[in-house]
């Protein structure tokens, strides 16, 4: 049997690494945290998590299943499967805020059973759907006496600073944590803080104190945790750290500026009638394509998305506005949503790979290749605010391989008009027979119809060679 080979970006963890085979998630956990591990395995705590669904499920590994590892007394564990992996840069406000929230109830429920977290990166949450889940296990570490919490530091890079930086300076976070994978530094976002600013709730503190010890360390490289270690920091201090931080994300909120995309179900050009004609549509195109997994591409707050999770298993809502996509997930968290994953992102720049090698954070392809495609209202502002050929667009979802659901908007329509209001019309590519003749090459039509007002049409269609589902 062929050694594992480990998921990117899972080496960072020396006591263990992640795996896939045959669509599964193994962990194979070294000598390095087999104490704890056993430890946390056999825990209250953590039979208390995985009931509440705050922690994902894990279980040993089949004999049948588990791989030949090179370490002599290594365990092999299986994790439940998330049907999507996220990154941080890719959630709206709310649900870092949400991450933030889960990863302080964690670790106070830990240090109240003799454990604690010895890490605190964003990237050890997942959202299945609505619903953050802490996925790294080897993060549960027994507590000793005294021993500082070594994770306070990450938590104010990788979700306190992200959280500031829009509260306090109206910032979107998601640019700075898709380029700085390990948060922002505390140096660089004091640097960008007002007077005013540093006089705000927690700023003194977690911000100006982390920034000052930073330079102390780069003068006075002593060990800081061995201080802290020596003078003996109480338990109840760390967990006062841990209720302070709380009550201070609770208080951080985004500055809820209503923007054209999340007021567009309100204000968008559609007929009744037109809108019920589109609903139709999209759901007779899934019902005939019984897709596991669906992108909705510039979802919106959502609409088609929950059309198509009515008969989909999995649906990933996209869009590039930030506050569209916090609306659709903060009505998703009420309703209890198991089905739908709201992300932003912005197609003409979508998350690459990256980190180590390119290979540590994966680009959004090569996370799951979904079996519908859903890009409503889209191309126009694909071809026409974001100048990409409609040729390039329709090769890309062609690449992709998925069945496809698209609405060509024309040049006649009012959305399109304002599009073009201060612009030269030079885009000769964007009119409908050679957009229907450019979807042909790359695509079997297999429905298409006009919608109310005439300005509008839709195309279900399948990639060329691809058979009909079972």
């Amino acid at each position: 049997m062929t050694e594992p080979a480990g998921v990117s970006g899972s080496f960072r963890d020396p006591g263990g690494f992640v795996f896939e085979r045959d669509g599964r998630v193994f962990r194979v956990i070294t000598r390095h945290s087999l104490d704890d591990w056993n430890a946390f395995a056999a825990s209250e705590l953590r039979r208390e998590l995985e009931r509440d669904r705050l922690l994902i499920g894990t279980r040993p590994a089949e004999p049948a299943s588990a791989p030949k590892v090179l370490e002599s007394g290594a365990q092999v564990v299986e994790h439940d499967r998330v049907p999507f992996v996220s990154y941080p840069y890719e959630w709206s406000f709310a649900m870092l805020k949400d991450a933030a929230r889960l990863t302080l109830d964690l670790l106070e429920r830990a240090l109240a059973q003799g454990f604690i977290l010895k890490d605190a990166t964003s990237y050890n949450v997942q959202f299945l759907a609505s619903r953050p889940t802490f996925i790294d296990v080897l993060s549960f570490a027994r507590y000793r006496e005294g021993e500082p919490w070594a994770g306070y530091n990450q938590f104010c890079k990788m979700f306190l600073y992200p959280l500031m930086l829009q509260a306090y300076k109206r910032v979107p976070f998601q640019s700075w944590l898709r380029s700085e994978l390990e948060g922002i530094d505390p140096l660089s976002f004091s640097r960008l803080l007002s007077l005013r600013d540093r006089l705000r709730p927690g700023v003194l503190a977690h911000v100006q104190a982390h920034a000052w010890l930073q330079q102390r360390l780069a003068a006075d490289p002593t060990s800081v945790r061995g201080e802290i270690r020596q003078a003996g920091l109480p338990r109840q201090a760390i967990v006062k750290n841990v209720r302070g931080l709380r009550r201070l994300v609770e208080r951080l909120q985004s500055a809820e500026e209503k923007t054209v995309w999340a007021e567009y179900e309100h204000s968008c050009s559609y007929s009744e009638e037109a809108r019920k004609q589109k609903e139709e549509f999209v759901r007779e195109a899934v019902a005939a394509q019984q897709p596991q997994l669906v992108w909705d591409l510039g979802a919106n707050i959502g609409r088609f998305s929950r059309i198509a999770a009515e008969r989909a298993d999995y649906v990933v809502a996209m869009d590039g506005d930030p506050a569209s996509i916090d609306l659709l997930y903060r009505q998703a968290r009420k309703e209890d949503g198991e089905t739908i994953l709201p992300l932003v992102m912005n197609l003409a720049n979508l998350s690459p790979d990256q980190g180590w090698q390119g290979r540590e954070r994966r680009s959004l392809a090569a996370r799951g290749r979904p079996d519908l495609i859903l890009a409503l209202a889209l191309l126009h502002h694909v071809r026409i605010s974001a100048n990409i050929p409609v040729e390039s667009f329709l090769e890309w979802l062609a690449d992709i391989g998925s069945a496809l659901v698209i609405e060509f908007v024309t040049k006649e329509d009012a959305r399109v008009r304002q599009l073009l209001l201060n612009k030269d019309d030079t885009y000769d590519d964007y009119e409908r027979a050679r957009f229907e003749a450019c979807l042909a090459r790359r695509f079997r039509l297999q429905r298409s119809q006009p919608l109310d007002g005439g300005t509008r049409f839709l195309y279900f269609a399948r990639p060329l060679g691809a058979g009909d589902p079972d």
